[in-house]
């Protein structure tokens, strides 16, 4: 069995966490720390899972696992690790933004690896420690990967997608209020998403050259070709992109392009009839579909941000960081109504 600790398992993130491990079937749950919790029982947080688990939060934390993963806000792991350090032998993956970017990946000598497995799996597999890509970059990354395989990736990406009130974290705020949310949709962070930097790195490993390389912030550069609009929805979760771009691919090129180089990774599907979001919800995993208007080819994905997008994808790269089928433990189905 897997020995798991988590940190920050009071959260969504680590409650979505714990909803997938407590019935993978190689893993045991050694601890789930939560300092404001501690004493508490694991359902008396996250009420779903009373008859599920007689598991309480703990504020111990110890080396005596296998894997950690860190369910902790940006700013907040790095802070943990050089507060608490990590042997060795226990790897970690980590949920948060802190070491994503390239120049952010070192960790007592060794590289964190960008978990995105339709990129970098033979990565993961031999890796120690994983960051986990965020929600937003997941579902953009995986629209957008197969074209840049093959060096299709025009100058202008135009990006407009829609993520639900849990992307925002659990901490209630302005714009997550019930009141505030429901019946309504709103832009933010508009052409400056934080996400846009993982994506121009993780796009420009496939298609050199694709981040422009000036003097400016990463940030900058990414955003000269990714002009991404996110939009908050009023529904709890889930992130659906409509995405367009310039090529000279017919539609059934397109299609050939990413049925092929989807083939082999299990929870990325292309759809060849449209999508909607409750086909991904409470799943691990993205569904694409195609259309071509005149030159330009629309990629529309839909993921869940708290699985494939959070949670579900750290499970995933456990899977593959320890030598198990990657769909271990994430055989989740939708809810269609």
């Amino acid at each position: 069995m897997i020995k798991v600790g988590i940190v920050g398992s009071a959260g969504y993130t680590g409650g979505e966490l714990l909803r997938v491990l407590i019935y993978h079937p190689e893993v045991e749950i050694v601890f789930a720390n939560s300092a404001s919790n501690a004493g508490n029982k694991l359902y008396e947080v996250h009420n779903d899972l009373f008859g599920d688990t007689e598991l309480t939060f703990s504020s111990d934390f110890h080396n005596d696992i296998d894997v950690l993963f860190l369910c902790v806000g940006h700013g907040d792991a790095r802070k943990f690790l050089d507060a608490n350090p990590v042997v060795s032998a226990v790897k970690i993956i980590d949920l948060s933004q802190d070491y994503r970017l390239r120049a952010n990946t070192m960790y007592q000598g060794q590289q964190f690896v960008y978990g995105l497995p339709e990129l970098n799996k033979e990565a993961i597999r031999s890796a120690q420690y994983i960051a986990n890509p965020g929600c937003f970059a997941t579902n953009i990354q995986l629209a957008l990967l197969p074209l840049a395989s093959k060096g299709l990736l025009p100058d202008q990406i135009h990006v407009n997608a829609t993520t639900g009130s849990t992307g925002a974290g659990q901490k209630p705020g302005a714009t997550t209020h019930f009141s505030w949310r429901n019946n309504n949709l709103s832009a933010y962070k508009s052409f400056e998403h934080q996400h846009l930097q993982e994506i121009s790195e993780s796009l420009d490993q496939l298609q050199s050259g694709f981040l422009p390389a000036s003097d400016d912030s990463l940030l900058a550069r990414a955003a000269e070709k990714i002009n991404f609009v996110p939009q908050r929805g009023d529904f709890a979760r889930g992130i659906f992109s409509a995405i367009y771009v310039d090529s000279d691919l017919t539609e059934e090129q397109a299609y050939e392009l990413y049925e092929a180089y989807y083939a082999t990774h299990p929870f990325t599907h292309v759809s060849r009839s449209n999508i909607d979001l409750k086909q991904v919800v409470n799943t691990n995993k993205s569904i694409i579909h195609l259309e071509k208007h005149g030159n330009k080819l629309l990629i529309l994905n839909a993921t869940d941000n708290l699985l494939k997008g959070a949670s579900g994808q750290a499970v995933q790269n456990m899977n593959l960081m320890f030598g198990l089928n990657e769909r271990t433990g994430l055989n989740l189905k939708s809810v269609g109504f």
